[in-house]
């Protein structure tokens, strides 16, 4: 990490001796200590095993073999031809990496088409809120995550950070699009492609002394707790901010919302036992696997610097609209996330945006008149959706493939 600046090397430094043995011994606990019970689960039933010792039985048997056989660059040639959900998977594939695909492709018996259809019209009428929640607000929780900042750091993506957001933003949207279970859409494709993903990573990362390093002592990455606690950054976020924004959602919506990321988790190799069945139950789970775990690394200051960077320079060319950019990120994730991820702090524009996006919200939702939205609004307004087609168009011609290496060194 010699290309880290003095200032935000510093910067991390401080944080994480500010967090200090307090904080981890919580973070161990938090992680050590599972009483979420698999009755508020989809399944309402379950062994009640602790998430943080199970990973993918299914998937990571098959891509340690497609790795250590040397059939990733076959497979990800294959895959690169499925893009749509009702299409066949493409021929050449491996036959064990073709099988677990057809099983993994399979839509779970719950799976309820009219709330998928609820949800689709529901993410096209509040696709602003959910695209910019998902986007620079799950960005910057995840950044905080320090298993998920190192994961990505010392895994191949980390070391391309603007194709890694490419591929990270086509789940997003795809799970966004009105399409997206119907067959022309592609969430089922993108989906068990990031599955295949996670597999593999977690065959590669444990070779990398980096890593290993700075794993706090978990031997195989991305466990289903860790996926538990990046989900919980995504659709729990969402509904809890959107609520705080008095954006009206009503019943149906909301739990539409919540059942096709439920599908989501599915598809990405979550077991049902942990996908919690209400939102009551995702925000009890919410308090015992995430909360606790956020804190400062290194590895996201500097992540998050490298995302802030490539929206500051989308919006405004040599990134002058920076300050800016950094007040929006820090209103979405408040102060104590936003210290830890090492995004700079100004007044004139956090002031600006904690008074300007209330009053957006209310006039997109027809609670107030235009009058009433200060002309600063509109920057702030503009500078979101430059945000959002940013990660609308930067999937545009990537895949999700099958790493066969690590970050290089």
């Amino acid at each position: 990490m010699e290309d880290f600046s003095r200032r935000r090397m510093l910067f991390a430094s401080g944080a994480l001796g500010a967090f200090g043995v307090l904080g981890a011994a919580s973070s161990a606990r938090a992680r050590s200590l599972w009483t979420w019970s698999p009755n508020g689960s989809v399944a309402g039933r379950g062994a009640g095993l602790d998430p943080e010792w199970v990973w993918d039985e299914e998937a990571d048997p098959v891509l340690a073999a497609v790795i250590e056989r040397g059939d990733v660059p076959k497979a990800n040639e294959a895959l690169r031809k499925w893009t749509r959900n009702d299409q066949p998977l493409p021929s050449g594939l491996p036959a064990d990496l073709r099988d677990f695909m057809e099983r993994a492709r399979q839509l779970p018996s719950w799976a309820d088409r009219g709330r998928l259809e609820t949800a689709a019209e529901f993410n096209k009428s509040r696709g602003l809120y959910l695209n910019l929640l998902n986007g620079v607000g799950g960005g910057m929780l995840s950044t905080a995550i320090p298993r998920e900042a190192r994961s990505v750091y010392y895994s191949k993506g980390g070391a391309d950070m603007e194709d890694r957001v490419a591929k990270t933003s086509m789940l997003g949207f795809a799970v966004g699009d009105p399409n997206a279970y119907r067959p022309d859409g592609d969430v089922v494709v993108q989906a068990v492609k990031t599955r295949l993903v996670h597999a593999a990573v977690r065959h590669l990362l444990p070779q990398s002394p980096d890593w290993s390093r700075t794993s706090g002592g978990q031997t195989v990455p991305i466990s289903q707790q860790d996926m538990l606690v990046t989900w919980h950054t995504l659709p729990t976020y969402a509904m809890r901010t959107m609520r705080a924004w008095k954006v009206p959602v009503t019943s149906a919506e909301s739990a539409a919302y919540l059942h096709v990321w439920q599908v989501t988790a599915h598809m990405l190799g979550i077991r049902d036992e942990y996908i919690p069945a209400t939102w009551d139950a995702a925000e009890a789970q919410s308090a015992q696997v995430l909360d606790p775990v956020l804190a400062p690394t290194a590895e996201g200051v500097e992540l998050t610097d490298i995302l802030l960077r490539q929206l500051a320079e989308q919006t405004s060319p040599g990134g002058i609209d920076r300050p800016l950019v950094n007040a929006l990120a820090r209103h979405l994730v408040g102060d104590r996330v936003a210290d830890w991820d090492g995004i700079p702090r100004d007044p004139f524009w956090e002031k600006a945006v904690a008074t300007a996006w209330p009053k957006l919200v209310a006039f997109r939702e027809k609670l107030i008149p235009l009058p009433f939205v200060p002309p600063l609004a509109w920057t702030i307004d503009e500078a979101a959706r430059k945000y959002i087609l940013f990660y609308l168009t930067k999937g545009q011609g990537t895949h999700i493939e099958i790493p066969e290496t690590n970050r290089p060194a």
